[in-house]
């Protein structure tokens, strides 16, 4: 059994890391509410943009350009956006194991532009290249930010270093629910359902009635739609993403905060009968004494 010592220095300890716990899911608790209402008024606008983008390119016809052309899929970009920090449950790692488990991803055919250091990391140790770091991004996500990692990709898409532009994030449904989600942003997957679509939302998809004109030029209002729908993602991922980070920290510094509180009470315990122990052993000892002088 531990000394009366050695468990009166665990509870310190404990109580120590629990006041850590407390006032970093106080942290998070007030970072969340910002960032839900951040989430929240944007996903109306990632919806509509997904929905109405992909309308449009499927009433195109056979219309060619760059964006649409679709090839073997060989060459993979993954924008996966992660957390720069830890401490947030499985939050990184049930991101990571999405991309990492999934078959169409390898290490051969698939290029990482990481956005937080957590899957940056966890990329790095399982050989998947890393071809842009934006870790920055995530701590105050920014329209610009969707804008420079649209522009990059477009470039290497363009020159036929990537064939497919995926995006890899954690869907903010509520406080207590994440979802990782991969979606494809290029070529455009006509056959896709509405990314994170909550069940019975699904709408039955209807064939176009009349093909879609554009004016000016189909090329050039593709090369103004597609960066603009592409940046619009990024950011609506980027958002969600922060929000669902915090609500999982959260939950995360609250489970540990309770399980704290629990072994302090297990440790007072045993320190009290412990206490109560040596108490009896020393009343045994002097009434003993006491015994043999007289």
């Amino acid at each position: 059994m531990a000394s009366i010592r050695d468990i009166k220095r665990r509870r310190s300890s404990i109580e120590s890391t629990q006041q850590i716990t407390k006032a970093m899911k106080l942290v998070s608790t007030v970072k969340l509410q910002r960032a839900k209402q951040r989430a929240e008024k944007n996903k109306n606008y990632f919806h509509t943009v997904y929905d109405t983008v992909t309308s449009i390119l499927a009433k195109a016809g056979g219309v060619e350009h760059p964006f649409l052309k679709v090839s073997e899929g060989k060459k993979k970009a993954v924008i996966m956006i992660s957390s720069n920090k830890g401490l947030a449950g499985g939050y990184n790692s049930n991101l990571i194991k999405l991309v990492t488990r999934d078959p169409r991803f390898t290490k051969d055919n698939t290029k990482i532009y990481a956005i937080g250091k957590k899957g940056k990391d966890a990329c790095v140790r399982m050989g998947y290249p890393i071809m842009k770091d934006y870790s920055e991004a995530i701590e105050e996500p920014a329209y610009q930010d969707g804008m420079q990692i649209t522009k990059e990709l477009l470039t290497a898409f363009k020159a036929g270093e990537i064939d497919e532009i995926w995006l890899a994030y954690t869907f903010f449904k509520n406080t207590v629910s994440h979802i990782p989600t991969l979606l494809k942003l290029l070529p455009v997957d006509m056959e896709a359902t509405k990314p994170e679509e909550e069940e019975g939302e699904v709408e039955e998809k209807k064939a176009p009635e009349a093909p879609m004109n554009f004016e000016p030029e189909d090329e050039e209002a593709l090369n103004l739609i597609i960066p603009k729908y592409l940046a619009s993602l990024i950011y609506g991922a980027l958002v969600s993403a922060q929000a669902s980070e915090n609500g999982a920290r959260m939950q995360a510094m609250d489970n540990a905060t309770n399980n704290a509180s629990e072994m302090i009470e297990h440790l007072s315990l045993l320190y009290n009968r412990a206490r109560q122990g040596k108490i009896t052993t020393e009343l045994t000892e002097i009434i003993a004494g006491a015994d043999a002088i007289s």
